[in-house]
């Protein structure tokens, strides 16, 4: 059996929504992304094994819809997810089995933003005149701000949850220009789980600078 073999079924409707048909690969990357959503928000280490599965679903989701820089993403995030399951269980320095969550730093926005920026540009350009691509600038940000809010992820940065919120504003409208409208609503429900997930590391972090000034005063 070969590969297209094992795809072709993924790539079958299983139901129609707004007129529009409704892949597997669609249902099945809307059931491992939210997951995985839900998981980072809980700090559970399994949203890297979770999120890798839903990378694979959307790279399938992504080239049938014309969205490479999108599809191009998960492979970057696979590699990242594998960067980050070991950042959560051996970052924490010696001694510890856990990362803490922490804010951004000066530096860290610093490069981030920079290469966020020209990353924003250079993917653009590539879209347009290499794919042929309908939303190259929109494509590219998205791609841009994910990859940046990857990274925060994997380093437990709380701000990186308001980089998936900025990419996941953008992301509803692209996706429902694309008809994905499942994916769109995926993202919706991303952006309700995003602001969970930032409240909940915020009251972490909190709490662990709290108990440290316990520590201190004691």
């Amino acid at each position: 059996m070969s590969l297209a073999d094992v795809i072709e079924p993924l790539q079958q409707p299983l139901f129609t929504l707004l007129d529009t048909p409704v892949s597997w690969t669609e249902v099945l990357g809307f059931g491992s992304g939210a997951l995985c959503v839900w998981l980072v928000a809980g700090q559970h280490l399994a949203n890297w094994p979770v999120g890798i599965a839903n990378n694979l679903f959307f790279v399938l989701l992504f080239t049938q819809a014309g969205l490479y820089a999108d599809a191009g993403l998960q492979i970057v995030f696979i590699t990242l997810a594998v960067y980050g399951w070991w950042t959560w269980t051996h970052g924490g320095g010696p001694g510890s089995d856990t990362l803490p969550v922490r804010r951004t730093t000066r530096t860290e926005w610093g490069w981030l933003l920079t290469a966020g920026a020209v990353g924003t540009l250079g993917l653009t350009l590539l879209l347009d005149r290499a794919t042929d691509s309908t939303v190259p600038f929109w494509d590219a940000l998205t791609t841009a701000l994910s990859l940046m809010a990857t990274y925060g992820q994997c380093r437990k940065r709380l701000e990186s949850w308001w980089l998936w919120i900025a990419a996941d504003v953008v992301y509803v409208p692209l996706y429902a220009y694309k008809e994905l409208y499942l994916t769109s609503l995926l993202y919706v429900g991303f952006l309700t789980l995003c602001f969970l997930g930032l409240r909940g590391w915020s009251r972490d972090l909190d709490g662990r600078r709290r108990t440290v000034e316990k520590e201190a005063v004691a």
